[in-house]
């Protein structure tokens, strides 16, 4: 049983995560804002799975509020603190705008959650790892971060700072048994599009339209395959999209 953290738990990708490496046995630390809908999926994992009350703790912040952060970290159980697996799930996009007409507010939030957040968390939590000579770190990109798209520039942008940033971890890690992945999705229908068009959901409903999406169970399914690989074997990256998506931009809908 190994003690997996997640970011960005109570929903989508994070979601999806929590409950496939539940259903495989493994302890959660999960996180999210929202504090009644990590004890919603907290029940639900206990009913569903071999999970009892002891085995998943819940840490509801925000993760690009740093000093709370830091002492959520800092001051968890003597039984918590080794942490084997993170996941840096958490992340968004907003708007949909040219570059230069978009949003100051939802540039910072995107910057501050796919980036700085995700830089804060892996300072907090990487550290015990070398100390203790082992673990996983798990970035949750996206196709997003290969190539810009029309009016999708910032959150391209984030996106792939998320891929530089996982390389240059693995790199300053590379004299360690430590091992970092990034998982970069194509089209997954979540809250992710209804987040990204603030809350308008007929407009979310036409991103999915004539193709069928990925699932955020998909992408728990790659987390888990690079997570549960031989201890030698370091899966560096995957790319996964949807049938009749063949990147970021190129997409065929019947």
């Amino acid at each position: 049983m190994k003690t997996v953290f997640i970011t960005g738990a109570s929903s989508g990708i994070g979601e999806a995560c929590a409950r496939k490496f539940a259903s495989e046995g493994h302890r959660l630390i999960l996180n999210a804002r929202r504090a009644e809908r990590l004890e919603e999926l907290k029940a639900q994992i206990i009913r569903d799975t071999a999970l009892t009350e002891k085995d998943i703790l819940l840490l509801p912040f925000d993760v690009r509020e740093r000093e709370v952060a830091r002492q959520a970290i800092a001051n968890l159980p003597a039984e918590w603190q080794a942490i084997d697996i993170l996941v840096n799930n958490a992340g968004l996009a907003l708007g949909l705008e040219k570059e230069h007409e978009g949003d100051f507010a939802d540039w910072d939030t995107m910057i501050d959650t796919n980036i700085s957040a995700l830089l804060s968390i892996t300072r907090f939590v990487v550290p015990g790892m070398v100390a203790r000579g082992k673990g996983h770190i798990i970035n949750i990109g996206s196709v997003a971060g290969d190539a810009a798209y029309a009016n999708g520039a910032v959150y391209c942008a984030t996106k792939a700072a998320v891929k530089v940033l996982s390389d240059g971890l693995r790199i300053d890690l590379v004299d360690t048994p430590i091992r970092v992945t990034t998982i970069k999705p194509g089209l997954v229908e979540t809250n992710f599009s209804v987040t990204r068009f603030h809350g308008d959901q007929a407009r979310a409903d036409k991103v999915y339209q004539g193709i069928e999406p990925l699932t955020g169970g998909d992408i728990a399914d790659c987390v888990y395959f690079a997570a549960s690989a031989p201890e030698h074997v370091q899966v560096a990256e995957i790319l996964v999209l949807a049938n009749n998506q063949a990147s970021g931009s190129v997409i065929y809908r019947k």
